[in-house]
């Protein structure tokens, strides 16, 4: 992506989108995610087509009559970490700003590509999750 490309999806996910930590399986820890929601489909699929990355989910609307079709921009796992690594430099608000920063420097460092937990290592990611919670 071109710097300007990077920092307008950072403009895009400061104003509309979310930095979060969820979990997609039930026996498994929360896993970085980054959203966008928007009316606008065109400026979903922009970013979509920029970045390579995610995938887009339209939303059910159940009053047509009173609201527009909704979508919803979709990147997780390490595509999520990948983006936010590209587009941090550029985040503005601050709670984004430091979510995307812990998910970059500790996310990895306390999983394990093999999936085998110890201990002290499932405490480090409790640990990690409780503060990413309180940003």
């Amino acid at each position: 992506m071109l710097p300007e490309e990077r920092a307008y999806i950072a403009g895009i996910i400061d104003r509309e989108g979310s930095i979060m930590l969820i979990r997609f399986h039930k026996n498994q820890f929360p896993s970085p995610c980054i959203t966008v929601a928007s009316t606008s489909l065109e400026l979903l699929e922009w970013i979509q087509s920029t970045s390579k990355i995610g995938y887009i989910k339209s939303k059910k609307n159940y009053n047509p009559n009173c609201h527009k079709d909704s979508y919803t921009y979709l990147v997780k796992y390490n595509d999520a970490i990948s983006l936010l690594e590209q587009i941090a430099p550029h985040l503005i608000i601050s709670q984004k700003k430091m979510r995307a920063q812990l998910i970059i420097d500790e996310y990895k460092l306390l999983t394990p590509r093999n999936g085998r937990y110890t201990p002290d290592l499932i405490q480090a990611k409790e640990d990690f999750y409780n503060r990413f919670m309180a940003i």
